[in-house]
């Protein structure tokens, strides 16, 4: 035990130790959790220990009675205290789901001090990307990809989506864990109090790249975090819809950027998976669908329905694609796609460049490929008859 606690001594625990209130009011639902659990745990192991000390055999004072069935004060006391217990962590569940609800607006930026009337909440947009974290300003006109500013005792509004596959959004010194989906919209409301830099994470496996799906998380005054929007706004780059194509693409360890400026209705376009020319969004078939259907007529709009939000179609494989997705068979020598290569010199730019034939010796279709017939015996079931 000693060993244990010595070797966790470097450790920071910053679930424990968070530097938000939202994350803070999660901890101390955890602490109050497991206090009223441990008065069951704990009882019931220290007469463990007792019990079998007190009636071993070798103790002759030890009452031993056989015919022994029932007792009620014993009865009262084993229901009633685990009834107790199961109704302070009902009442502490129930409140706690509806005072933390991440869609809800804060009511307070740190204990005993409520959200000043006038206070407007920072808008942050948040998509999760192969394999990085964009992060759009609507309000300041601005983006950055794997980091994230923000001013302290400020409360900031989420709104999470992602391009491709499920993820989640998580900063542990923040607030909890928010799922990322693709097509559809999460929120949170959250605040920080504590200047510093802190780490975001991707909590939800998403592929070859997802260990390194990682952003920076920065708390400053507002003096501090007006000099960031600053630098930001400087970088000059526009994020329009041609450089957020590009920056779709499945790539690893992305280095910090930023844009100073980001085209009207981009982050809208990323949620209704719109963002290609010629894609009816997703916003726009639900109104279709509401009024009715579109008929014979939605015939014409299945290809702008067919979302090539994993870069299949295009040449460039999915996160985390196998076989007979990527062309790669299991086990291939092959990595995927935007990785950094493991096995082999940091050529062609350092990451793996999209696949334009198959795996040698494989014969395995890209996507595009021309489908024929399947072989004579798959098409033609064989009729004879097999002795068993």
């Amino acid at each position: 035990m000693l060993i244990s606690c010595g070797a966790l001594a470097g450790c920071k625990m910053v679930v424990m130790d968070p530097s938000g209130d939202v994350a803070l009011q999660e901890r101390n639902l955890i602490i109050a959790s497991t206090a009223l659990m441990l008065l069951v745990i704990l009882p019931v192991i220290a007469l463990t220990f007792i019990f079998a000390w007190r009636y071993r055999a070798s103790n002759p004072e030890a009452l031993y009675d056989p015919g022994f069935h029932h007792s009620t004060q014993l009865e009262v006391v084993i229901w009633t205290i685990p009834l107790l217990i199961i109704i302070a962590i009902g009442a502490m569940t129930w409140i706690s789901t509806h005072t933390l609800d991440p869609f809800r607006p804060l009511g307070r930026i740190a204990p005993n001090r409520p959200v000043p009337p006038d206070t407007k909440p920072l808008n942050v947009q948040v998509v999760a990307l192969d394999w990085k974290w964009l992060f759009i300003y609507p309000d300041l006109r601005i983006a950055a990809v794997n980091e994230m500013a923000a001013p302290i005792n400020v409360p900031i509004s989420f709104k999470i989506t992602s391009s491709s596959v499920w993820n989640t959004f998580y900063v542990p010194a923040l607030a909890g864990m928010i799922y990322a989906m693709p097509g559809m919209q999460s929120e949170l409301q959250a605040v920080i109090n504590k200047e510093g830099e802190f780490r975001g994470l991707s909590g939800h496996y998403s592929g070859s790249g997802f260990s390194r799906m990682n952003f920076s998380f920065r708390s400053f005054n507002q003096q501090g975090f007006d000099e960031w929007v600053g630098k930001a706004k400087a970088a000059g780059t526009r994020l329009n819809r041609e450089a957020y194509l590009k920056l779709d693409k499945p790539s690893e360890a992305e280095p910090v950027r930023y844009y100073g400026a980001v085209e009207d209705g981009l982050y809208d376009a990323i949620l209704g998976l719109c963002v290609m020319p010629d894609k009816m969004c997703v916003q726009e078939m639900h109104h279709i669908d509401s009024m009715g259907g579109a008929g014979e007529d939605g015939e014409a709009n299945r290809k702008r329905l067919d979302y090539d939000n994993r870069w299949l179609q295009s040449g460039h494989e999915p996160s985390g694609a196998t076989f007979p997705a990527s062309g790669r068979p299991p086990e291939s020598s092959v990595q995927p796609e935007g990785m950094m290569p493991r096995d082999q010199p940091l050529s062609r730019g350092g990451v793996n460049q999209p696949r334009t034939e198959p795996d040698q010796g494989q014969g395995n279709a890209l996507p595009g490929a021309d489908k024929g017939l399947a072989p004579p015996q798959l098409i033609n079931p064989s009729t004879e008859s097999h002795q068993h």
